[in-house]
């Protein structure tokens, strides 16, 4: 039997990267999975990708108008939400000397106070025995210049973790906390510096040697989402070549 046969799932930022890698493998292991972004275009193009049960929605994980139309639209459908995986992000560098308001609120916005309000409004319709995934970043045990308001987002959800799996203890739901280290997505494009810059710069701080595969964070993500981790909750699993480690 599949591993996830019969869940339903809730994906934000799962057009692209470790996002789609998850939505793809969940369906591969039998799950229906909703899947959220700003672009109708890469919804439609990640859709198509994932082939199969599978419902996209146009909406932005920092509006909170559009995170009760999620809502809405998975009660009306299904009626039920077995696993959220919290994936939506960007990378933006900002030294202190630069970082402005609007970075910051950006960030926070999507990255810390996004996962809030999308775990508010589903919570009424997960089940027993659900399971909540927040991908975070190695990041947020390290020290990497310009990455002020990025890593603080993401030590944000380590904080969630711990205190969700205290809070929704008596509802049989689990928190775990997914921490990443540098993976060949999309999202490397957008930082600051030519990508070959940033893979050798990354290579050379991981024990491993390389950058991580999205299917690999895929794997990772299936096992705090599924009863392979039963008795694991509040936890940061570190799928990060060690960087964060040594």
């Amino acid at each position: 039997m599949s591993t996830l046969a019969g869940k339903i799932a809730v994906i934000s930022g799962a057009t692209s990267g470790i996002g789609l890698a998850i939505a793809q493998r969940f369906v591969a292991e039998g799950a229906h999975v909703f899947i959220f972004g700003r672009r109708q275009a890469q919804l439609d193009a990640a859709a198509k990708l994932i082939g199969r049960n599978v419902t996209t929605i146009q909406a932005d994980a920092s509006n909170l108008d559009d995170l009760d139309r999620v809502a809405a639209t998975v009660k009306e459908e299904k009626g039920v939400v077995d696993i959220i995986v919290s994936n939506a992000g960007f990378t933006e560098q900002a030294s202190i000397d630069t970082i402005t308001p609007e970075h910051f609120d950006k960030a926070f916005n999507l990255m810390a106070r996004g996962p809030v309000f999308l775990v508010q409004k589903l919570l009424p319709m997960m089940t027993g025995g659900g399971s909540i995934v927040l991908v975070s970043s190695a990041m947020h045990v390290m020290g990497i210049a310009g990455h002020t308001a990025y890593a603080a987002t993401k030590a944000a959800l380590r904080s969630y973790a711990r205190t969700w799996a205290a809070e929704f203890k008596d509802r049989g739901i689990r928190v775990n906390l997914l921490s990443p280290g540098a993976t060949d997505t999309p999202i490397l494009d957008a930082q600051s510096g030519t990508r070959e810059e940033l893979v050798d710069m990354y290579q050379s701080m991981i024990p491993l040697g390389r950058l991580a595969r999205a299917e690999e964070m895929a794997s990772a993500a299936l096992f705090l989402a599924s009863g392979q981790s039963s008795y694991v909750t509040g936890a940061d699993l570190m799928a990060d070549g060690g960087i964060g480690q040594v």
